[in-house]
């Protein structure tokens, strides 16, 4: 989708994993590992059997994810969003996945001896502590395509001007924490901040693409990274991360639990909604805070049944789809996760299963940090924010048979 960030709830609250030690045993797989994670990260080598869990997955549906993620890799398709390359041997894996198109897909027997052949597992988590899990979710709104007394709010394209890095671009003379800058007869510059696009930086560059209702819609659905709009004559269309001003992403749900107007506990979607709403000037000022502005393009033709595009540009998959760290983590890297979140309705529910990282976002930093896709709309969203727990986290490292 990217998302900013395929964000929900937790990730407007900014809840982060932690950086790590390393240690582990020696193989190719392992030193792969080594190079390419932080200081401090704790790893320890498995065998599938000591997943719980792992024999009751549906493998094959996993497989299906993971084959529809290896096109960017083998093709050479556009990602909507850098991030660090691929081990040659997940590529290679990839090439192996496609001759068992057919059968892995259908069987999940066949799947899970793929799985388990080429892949070695790893539990990866922060020294002294458990990965961290967060979900997210496509919403679906309404909204309109000419500016009205109902819908005021613009949503913006990506301008001409703006000019993304790619990881590790040198910044010259620029905030080496900006990831996007401004280009201008006399250089770059960094991009008007969310306050200076609210308050009218890029008003008569004719970019405006939808209106909304108000700005907690569009900030929401900023965090979210995309968004189906329903029109007023029934037309359906959705909203495509195209790029963002490149500040830093501030957390205005920790900024309010901060603050004392409420909870950590008490914090769900919907109450933050309603706060924004029902305390416009100072709900304005709070999103103002994280000047981090996301930039949409509309896609009209955009399938209905299927999810919005990921950052590894592939759509995503409600249940299978994980945001990832870019910095640490290739797309395409399978990941097996273990959690017992609330769900609506009180109560918690086991999520053990094989999920495919095609997917990153701004909050999403650490080497066990995981971000859930939980599908579309509203009762996604619903379950979505309620996700925010301690899970195992076990990455599938590419291994030569």
């Amino acid at each position: 989708m990217l998302r900013q960030v395929a964000l929900a709830l937790p990730v407007v609250l900014g809840l982060t994993g932690a950086r790590c030690e390393t240690s582990m045993p020696g193989s190719p797989a392992s030193a792969d590992l080594a190079r390419a994670l932080p200081v401090d990260t704790v790893v320890q080598r498995l065998s599938f059997g000591a997943i719980a869990g792992w024999g009751e997955d549906d493998h094959a549906a996993a497989f299906r994810v993971f084959l529809e993620t290896c096109a960017p890799l083998l093709d050479g398709s556009a990602v909507l969003r850098d991030a660090i390359q691929p081990p040659s041997a997940l590529v290679e894996t990839c090439r192996s996945a496609r001759s068992l198109a057919d059968s892995a897909g259908s069987d999940r027997n066949v799947a899970r001896t793929f799985f388990e052949t080429h892949f070695a597992p790893f539990e990866i988590r922060p020294r002294g502590e458990a990965g961290f899990l967060t979900a997210y979710y496509e919403p679906e709104i309404e909204a309109s395509l000419v500016q009205t007394p109902d819908f005021p709010v613009p949503v913006l394209a990506r301008p001409a001007d703006l000019v993304t890095f790619r990881q590790g671009e040198p910044r010259p003379g620029l905030d080496p924490g900006l990831q996007a800058a401004r280009q201008t007869a006399e250089g770059l510059r960094p991009y008007p901040d969310r306050q200076a696009i609210w308050a009218g930086a890029l008003a008569g560059h004719n970019l405006e693409i939808a209106w909304l209702r108000d700005h907690a819609e569009l900030f929401i659905t900023q965090v979210q990274g995309s968004a189906r709009l329903r029109l007023p004559d029934g037309r359906r269309t959705r909203l495509v991360y195209a790029g963002r001003n490149g500040h830093p992403y501030t957390s205005i749900g920790k900024r309010l639990v901060e603050t004392g107007a409420m909870t950590l506990t008490e914090m769900t979607l919907a109450k933050l909604m309603g706060w924004l709403r029902d305390n416009p000037g100072r709900g304005r000022a709070l999103m103002e805070e994280n000047r981090s502005y996301v930039f949409f393009a509309r896609d009209d033709a955009a399938p209905q049944d299927r999810g919005p595009i990921g950052g590894a540009g592939v759509p995503l998959t409600e249940g299978r789809s994980l945001a990832i760290d870019r910095t640490l983590w290739p797309y395409g890297l399978p990941v097996f996760i273990d959690v017992n979140p609330l769900v609506p309705g009180g109560g918690r529910h086991r999520i053990a299963r094989l999920m495919i990282a095609q997917d990153t976002g701004s909050a999403i930093v650490g080497p066990a940090r995981g971000d859930y896709f939980m599908g579309t709309g509203v009762e996604a969203g619903a379950r979505a924010g309620l996700v925010r727990d301690r899970l195992r986290f076990v990455v599938l490292w590419p291994e030569k048979p």
